[in-house]
This record gives C-alpha cells, structure tokens and sequence, in this order.
C-alpha cells in the first residue's frame, strides 16, 4: 500500500496534542526593538515611564501668554501688550511664565502695539504637565502592545523595548491549484500575534522538497501548510518525519481532523490543512496557545456570555463554533463546517470538548475574542 495513504488508528485528543506541543517549551530570549518595530510583540518586562507631559504643552495654535496679565480685556477694551506675544504650535512646550494659549485672533496685530482682545483663564489651550499621567505610567509585562502603547513610550522617550517576539518559520506546500490565500492567512495572523514570521515555499510536494524547507536553526515553531491530507500528493507528514518526528497525525477536531504535530530537532511542528477553515481552527486552538507560552503572555481570559439559541455538537471530536456578539449574548454563527462569511463575521470561537453533546440556549460560555 502506498504509505502517503496510512493514518494512525485513531484521532489523537485536542487537549493531548496540545501538551505535546507545550512540553518543554519555555519563554524565548529577550530582545530590545525600537518601539515603532516592537508593535504586536509581549512586553518581556515591565517599563515604566516618568510623568506625562513632562512640561506644559500647547493644545492649540495660537499665542502663549500669562491669563493675569489679560484681566479685562476684550474687543470693546483692547489691552495693549507690554511685550511681543509668543506663538506656539500643538504639542510645543509652552514658554516659561506663559499658562495659557489663546486663539490666533485674540489678538490685534495691525497697529504698531499689539493688543488683546480677550480675557483668558489659567490652563485654557493648555495640556498641564501630568495632566496625562501624573505619576508616569507602566507598560506591564506579558502584554500586547498596541498602538496605544507604542505611542506612549515613544512621547515618554523611550528608546527600546524589551520584548519576546517568537520567530516562526511558514513553510507552504503548493497547492495543486496555485493557491497560497491560506499561506497568507496565516502568516498575517501569526504577525498580528507578535511573532517574526519567515516565509518559505517547497519546490514540490515531494516529501524530501518539504523536509528540505524545514529549518530549525533560526526559528521557534515550524507551521506547514497544505500537504497534510491522505491524498496521493499529501505528503507533509511524511516530510516532517524525514527530519524529525511526527507526534499525531489526525486530531478529534471539526474542522482540522487533518492537522499533525510533531518535533524537529526539539522545535514543535503544526502541519495545517490548506483549507483555510481547517487551518484556521487548528491555529486558533494549536498555534496560538504555542506562541503565547513562548511570548511569556498570560493566555487571553474567555468572555462569558449567554447563548442566543442552543449549539448541539456531536460526542467524540471537539468542535469549532463561531459566534458573534449581540445584545451581550453569543449568537451561533457555524459550528464544525466554518465558511469564510462566518469567519470574518465571527466576533469570537468556541471549542465544544469531544465529551459533549453542546450547550443549551441561555447557557453561558466562555469565547475567545478573535484576535
């Protein structure tokens, strides 16, 4: 019998294939990025910024003068300036004995004095030193860092970040069709994680052309996709055995009952379908929770809410349902067969263990944002 063909005897548990890929694995090193590199990455330590802003700011165009010094002016009593006025921009740092900053036409410019026509309170246009954060602020360890964040720290001066960016290495199996959509999928998606992905494509899918693409010596997680099937030309788990070995092929999951793991050289392996729900759902519930342990972040909490209408799942293999939030109640959207309008519809996933029969309508569940 042609071995691309054999499968193990039976599906190996999502929650076993799981540990396998996780054992062992540890936080990856440290690395310092500039912060406009390190959005996305998991904050490796703790960084903490002085206050903010550091002085007065000007919030508005215009001209930064003392709000004593303007007591009853105004259109009708013009209040001729002893000096010249100073203008500032947005965001520059107001001139010392200055606390206010008025509109460019308060003041009167066309005789040879220039005069005041309004009244101004101390603070107007003004963004007061630590009005933004009045005892600095922290950027916590094991977190996403946002836009937000990224923002922050360079306005606090930060120079670097201290980060774990986990590198993965995505090896695609061309398609007998061309396509590389689920490629792109999840290398966008492992990006959006925090992790330096490397792309790389097999010259065939000849199992030697895919074991040659799977190179551990720079790299965190190994991620094959297509080539995982048990049709004639599926040989990915057959490439992932020539350099290593593989731990599962097949998983009690609907969808990604195709999915296998593995080691290479110590490195864990997903090799995903290259159907993009299939392998989706095995990112979701395999790759994701790798990149977090090697990320050192927390996993994400789950969202309870209660269900719309009841999900019924059938026993033996886990399933993916996707929902979406409404009226703070989970709607079910798909359930095992997941197309792409559900996806990008989907606010969240749900895995139903193997064990159950599903969920009763109002029952709460805990979902995962999609991220």
């Amino acid at each position: 019998m042609d071995k691309i063909q054999r499968l193990p005897p039976s599906l190996t548990a999502l929650d076993a294939a799981l540990v396998a890929l996780l054992d062992g694995l540890e936080p990856v090193a440290v690395t310092e990025l500039p912060p406009r590199e390190a959005l996305g990455c998991v904050a490796a330590e703790m960084a903490v910024a002085g206050v903010y802003p550091e002085r007065d700011i000007a919030l508005v165009d215009g001209w930064a003068l003392r709000a004593s010094d303007l007591v009853g002016a105004s259109a009708y009593a013009p209040l001729p300036l002893t000096t010249a006025p100073c203008w500032v921009e947005a965001g520059d740092p107001v001139p010392d004995g200055c606390d206010c900053v008025i509109d460019a036409d308060g003041i009167d410019r066309s005789g040879p004095i220039a005069q005041v026509l309004s009244e101004a309170h101390p603070g107007q246009g003004v963004r007061r030193r630590g009005d933004d954060f009045a005892d600095g602020f922290v950027l916590a360890s094991g977190k996403h860092l946002r836009p937000l964040d990224i923002l922050f720290a360079r306005a606090a001066g930060l120079k670097t970040m201290k980060v774990r960016r986990p590198r993965l290495r995505l090896v695609n199996v061309p398609a007998t069709n061309g396509d590389i959509e689920t490629a792109e999928l999840i290398q966008q998606s492992a990006r959006c994680a925090g992790a330096d992905v490397t792309f790389a494509e097999a010259r065939s899918r000849d199992p030697a052309a895919i074991a040659a693409e799977l190179e551990t010596a720079a790299c965190d997680l190994l991620i094959t996709i297509g080539g995982s099937g048990v049709g004639r030309t599926d040989a990915a788990v057959l490439g992932i055995g020539e350099r290593g070995h593989v731990t599962a092929h097949g998983l009690a999951l609907r969808p990604g009952v195709t999915t296998a793991i593995g080691r290479v050289e110590g490195t864990p392996v997903i090799a995903l379908s290259g159907s993009p729900a299939s392998a989706m759902a095995a990112w979701w519930t395999l790759g994701l929770p790798v990149l977090d342990r090697l990320s050192g972040q927390q996993p994400c909490p789950a969202v309870f809410l209660p269900l719309a209408r009841k999900l019924a799942s059938s026993v033996g293999i886990a399933e993916i349902a996707l929902l979406e939030r409404n009226n703070e109640r989970w709607v079910p959207l798909a359930l095992g067969d997941l197309s792409l309008q559900a996806i990008m519809k989907a606010s969240a996933w749900l895995t139903i263990a193997g064990n159950s029969e599903g969920f009763a309508a109002g029952t709460p569940v805990g979902a995962y944002m999609l991220r």
